[in-house]
């Protein structure tokens, strides 16, 4: 397993977007996944490697009020593969130069790993796909 993991996961199909990360086992709530894996690199090129990344596959992460990002498509772990959703199980922290993600509630083994994105470059014009019942329509 992963050294960034704590928990086993799964990368399959979702049912929201193309390829979604999976709990391997049963999630207690309020428990850190781990740490998703990547590259620390400037504000300046993580603009320069998204202009060149194909379609919607986009797997930074940028840091608020430091000029830096998380290139996830580098040195990666399941966690890159957690979508979006309105009514999400997890959550994402970014500290420390590090992008963490933790449990809202139990997850079911085999339940697809969800986190609400908030504000992302899209400006609120992706549909969204998650299926949620509160389900915003766009991210």
């Amino acid at each position: 397993m992963d050294k960034n993991l704590r928990y086993p996961l799964i990368t399959g199909k979702s049912r929201i977007a193309g390829k979604g990360a999976f709990a391997g086992q049963a999630i207690a709530a309020k428990k850190k996944l781990g740490n998703m894996g990547g590259e620390i690199i400037s504000y300046k090129e993580a603009q320069k490697r998204v202009k060149k990344q194909p379609g919607n596959v986009l797997f930074m992460v940028e840091f608020d009020n430091e000029d830096i990002a998380l290139d996830a498509s580098v040195n990666s772990n399941a966690l890159r593969y957690i979508n979006h959703s309105c009514d999400p199980n997890t959550y994402m922290r970014r500290a420390y130069r590090k992008v963490e993600f933790y449990t809202l509630r139990s997850v079911r083994k085999g339940e697809e790993l969800t986190c609400d994105y908030g504000e992302t470059h899209h400006d609120g014009k992706l549909p969204c796909r998650c299926g949620a019942k509160n389900c915003r329509g766009f991210i």
